[in-house]
């Protein structure tokens, strides 16, 4: 592909990411490429996602120099400008990310070579019974450990807005949407909806929809599910429920999950990818479903993905699984599959990353 407008997204309290967005400009000068840098921090508090958009600058190409969380900032961005997204690996244990850091130059050489996969990724799109609002005093409590608190997310103007429907977000999540309580010393009593239909009534810590990419954040840490990144589905999973039903429920991404706050309920938060993004109150609702966008995220080889499970998570091998010292693979990696397993996704030899078929 040809790369013109470059947006760059850096963690600057990392010094690794500031010497890599160093490399990236000087990248950028060599091929005549426009570098905009996309702060979006700015005098301590947070720009709103219009105001993003404007400082990007219509990119072709956003690469994030930090973690997941980085990542996450950068993908809300591309996602919005139709963009690719690009993550170069600063954190500890994340799954969002790319390449390492001093792969950086080869990375977009790759890119600007057209040397590239496009990995296709759900996002989640949110509609309320009413816009989101941050309560006039409540600010510093829900910005606590959070950093600087992102404003409450406008009401789109090109979807229906109606009473039945509710109001469309101008929002998408690329791991989750949460509804947490609010009050430390009380549960969010929530009534969970799949496709309109009343499933059950949860009292809990809190309720999360992810998509399969945020399987392995949240709804992980909560008993969640792991999913495929390939996989195409919503899952729902209970924060520290107070009833006999607490496993997570995997959808079809075409059936909606509405979450409505009970009225014995107190307030709760609404939470997306993990920045608190307004306030809703007993009576309220909100519906999550897949968006019609994607995030296209690009893969410079195959993913490896139970690989980087097993790396991250620190799985550990069962002695009959194990060859001289290292796993043995199940089946070959290096042959061509039989005809009857040639329509399945086989991993391919790690020294070369051309595909099987």
């Amino acid at each position: 592909m040809t790369v013109n407008r470059l947006g760059l997204v850096v963690h600057t309290g990392r010094p690794a990411a500031v010497e890599a967005a160093a490399v990236v400009r000087r990248w950028c000068e060599a091929h005549d490429v426009r570098c905009t840098e996309i702060d979006v921090w700015r005098d301590g508090g947070r720009r709103s996602a219009r105001a993003e958009d404007e400082a990007a600058g219509h990119p072709d190409l956003i690469v994030t120099l930090g973690g997941d969380g980085t990542f996450l900032r950068g993908a809300r961005l591309a996602a919005r400008n139709d963009a690719l997204v690009l993550g170069i690996d600063l954190g500890r244990v994340g799954f969002l990310t790319e390449v390492p850091a001093s792969a950086v130059r080869s990375a977009l050489d790759a890119v600007h070579a057209g040397r590239l996969r496009i990995d296709s990724r759900m996002l989640l799109a949110v509609r309320a019974s009413r816009p989101l609002e941050v309560p006039a005093g409540m600010e510093p409590w829900m910005r606590y450990g959070r950093g600087p608190l992102l404003p409450p997310p406008q009401v789109r103007t090109d979807y229906g807005v109606d009473d039945e429907w509710g109001i469309p977000l101008d929002v998408t999540a690329l791991n989750d949407v949460v509804l947490e309580k609010l009050a430390r010393d009380r549960q969010v009593s929530v009534g969970v909806y799949v496709s309109g239909r009343l499933l059950a009534s949860y009292s809990a810590d809190a309720l999360l929809v992810a998509t399969p990419t945020g399987s392995t954040a949240y709804s992980f840490a909560a008993g969640g599910p792991v999913v495929s990144p390939r996989a195409e589905a919503l899952v729902f999973t209970p924060v520290a429920p107070h009833m006999a039903f607490n496993r997570s429920v995997v959808t079809a991404p075409n059936e909606p999950i509405g979450l409505k706050v009970l009225k014995r309920s107190g307030q709760a938060v609404v939470s997306i990818d993990g920045q608190a993004r307004g306030v809703i109150d007993p009576g309220d609702w909100i519906g999550v479903y897949a968006a019609a966008r994607r995030l296209r995220a690009v893969r410079l080889g195959p993913m490896d993905f139970y690989s980087r499970l097993r790396e991250r998570m620190n799985l550990t091998d069962a002695p009959a699984a194990v060859a001289e010292g290292s796993p043995a693979p199940l089946w070959s990696t290096t042959t061509p599959p039989p005809e009857d397993l040639a329509h399945l996704a086989l991993l391919t030899d790690p020294d070369d990353p051309s595909p099987l078929r």
